[in-house]
């Protein structure tokens, strides 16, 4: 069974993106990983040059004309998909602020193991963890996505869709997915106040036009995490081994009291239907398969 790795980025010292981590996270289960790195404005290419021999670069120039539903960040995720080895059985994918926790690396070999000859699984689906203002919490309502997916195989049907958050195959299907029992951890929500305030400034480009920006960005020196946030849960487990330094080197301050959660009554009405009745009204974008 052969695995490559694939990912995108741009810029990932300026934003402070754990793009390093995100690689690290994945190489034990690679046999390479293929990096699409935009032209940056800092020093990215060096620093994903000298993370491992397994991983392999290829430069990219972004279309920053591509704003409409950050479609800029898919077509990178595919220059980067294109470039991995034709005879690969899977394609794993991570993004620049997701990071895998080395305790599901058994259960995601098996689970590609287990599905490696069934032409019926085209993907296989991880479950996620959606950390906000610091380590410490994460999102608990449900205009967070629960699952993605992760691992394609290496068909030239198969496509990023929309703004890279998940796959498609052509002309525009649900991949058909099996469940893996892990998750990612998603740090894209963490990181100093005046690092996240810099990347709302940039990262909103991608999606929107100027006029929207002026409209919808405030101008500040730093994020205000406590204002676009009502409710976050605790957590008490363990974070991947590969962030560790950088969980040492955290220099902001964010606590949040979760006894003044704000959940909306929309918000009750899917959990208490969802953990009752068992229906889940979340988007999917796949065929989940039992």
């Amino acid at each position: 069974m052969k695995v490559s790795g694939f990912s995108f980025i741009r810029n990932a010292i300026t934003y402070d993106y754990p793009i390093v981590e995100a690689i690290q996270s994945i190489l034990p289960l690679c046999d390479e990983v293929v990096i699409a790195v935009g032209k940056s404005d800092d020093a990215t290419r060096e620093l994903i040059a000298s993370i491992d021999p397994k991983v392999r670069i290829i430069d990219t120039l972004w279309d920053d004309s591509l704003r409409e539903g950050g479609r800029v960040l898919a077509v990178e995720t595919d220059k980067a998909f294109a470039e991995i080895s034709q005879d690969s059985d899977w394609a794993f994918y991570i993004q620049g602020d997701e990071v895998i926790h080395e305790k599901y690396h058994d259960a995601i070999r098996a689970g590609m193991q287990e599905h490696l000859d069934n032409p019926q699984v085209d993907g296989l689906l991880f479950n996620y963890l959606h950390f906000y203002g610091s380590y410490d919490y994460v999102g608990t309502s449900t205009k967070w996505y629960h699952s993605e997916i992760r691992i394609v195989r290496k068909r030239d049907d198969i496509f990023s869709f929309r703004d890279a958050q998940g796959f498609r195959k052509r002309p525009d299907d649900l991949l058909r997915v099996k469940a893996l029992d892990a998750y990612v951890y998603h740090y894209g929500w963490v990181k100093a106040p005046e690092a996240m305030q810099k990347k709302q400034e940039s990262f909103h480009k991608l999606w929107h036009d100027d006029q929207w920006m002026e409209q919808n960005i405030a101008q500040a020196e730093s994020f205000d995490y406590l204002a676009h946030i009502k409710e976050l849960g605790k957590f008490d487990g363990t974070h991947p081994k590969v962030m560790q330094a950088r969980i040492d080197e955290k220099n902001w301050k964010f606590d949040y009291d979760i006894s003044y959660n704000r959940t909306s009554l929309k918000d009750r009405f899917k959990k208490a239907v969802k953990k009752y009745a068992g229906l889940d009204f979340s988007y999917q974008n796949y065929k989940l398969l039992k």
